[in-house]
This record gives C-alpha cells, sequence and structure tokens, in this order.
C-alpha cells in the first residue's frame, strides 16, 4: 500500500541510500551548528579563598585528579552536592555507589557528594 512498495527492487535501493545520504547531511550540519554555538567552557579565575582550597586539594589527591565546574550544579538526590560554575573540585571516584558513570564522587573542599561527571572539565 505504500508508495514504494511497487518500485522496482534497485529503484527502491537507490532511493533508501539516497534518504540516508541526506540525513548523513543533515546530521553533519547540525553537529558543525552546534559546535558553533556552544563554546566548550573557560577556566574562571580564582578568588583567594578558591586559590586556598585548591592548594588543599592538591596536597590532598595531587594535580591530576583536579576538575572545574562548568556550570551551576543544584544536587537533588541524596548525597549530591549544589556547586556554582567555576569552582574547583577533586576526583574520588568516577561512578556511583551503583556503578553509574555519569555521576562522579568528588571532595568539594569539605563536602563529598556525587556531581553530574557531564558538568566537570579538567582543571
Amino acid at each position: 500500500q505504500m508508495p514504494h512498495g511497487c518500485m522496482p527492487l534497485p529503484s527502491f535501493w537507490k532511493m533508501v541510500e539516497d534518504t540516508l545520504q541526506q540525513s548523513g547531511t543533515q546530521l553533519r550540519t547540525f553537529c558543525q551548528t552546534f559546535e558553533t554555538v556552544t563554546p566548550s567552557p573557560v577556566a574562571q579565575p580564582l578568588n583567594p579563598a578558591e586559590e586556598r582550597k585548591v592548594l588543599s586539594l592538591v596536597s590532598k589527591h595531587g594535580p591530576d585528579k583536579l576538575y572545574q565546574v562548568t556550570s551551576n550544579i543544584s544536587g537533588s538526590k541524596d548525597l549530591d552536592l549544589t556547586l556554582q560554575r567555576g569552582q574547583i573540585v577533586a576526583l574520588l571516584q568516577n561512578a556511583d555507589t551503583k556503578g553509574n558513570t555519569s555521576r562522579w564522587l568528588v571532595d568539594a573542599g569539605g563536602p563529598r557528594g556525587f556531581v553530574p561527571a557531564g558538568k566537570l572539565q579538567p582543571y
């Protein structure tokens, strides 16, 4: 009953190939547009109190464990942290207690808790 139901097989496959090619082109265009519209976050300057906290985190956890918060985080579950954009945290574990790698356990220089991994970038 569909219009392409009566098409010869080579014509049908050509139509499928053209449709997939067109969709691929649209997806590439979308990805390029998305990357130019949303630039990657820039490291935020630190105030003196934050600098002291960073030095403390470095001494406890090492410089390779530091991450910066790229956008404000509002903790919604138990053990979630609420953090501001630009804050520095130390990675303690790159998964939550259930093995979910999209939530990381971090030390925020006092409180420890979970944050979305996608809102952190290496510092």
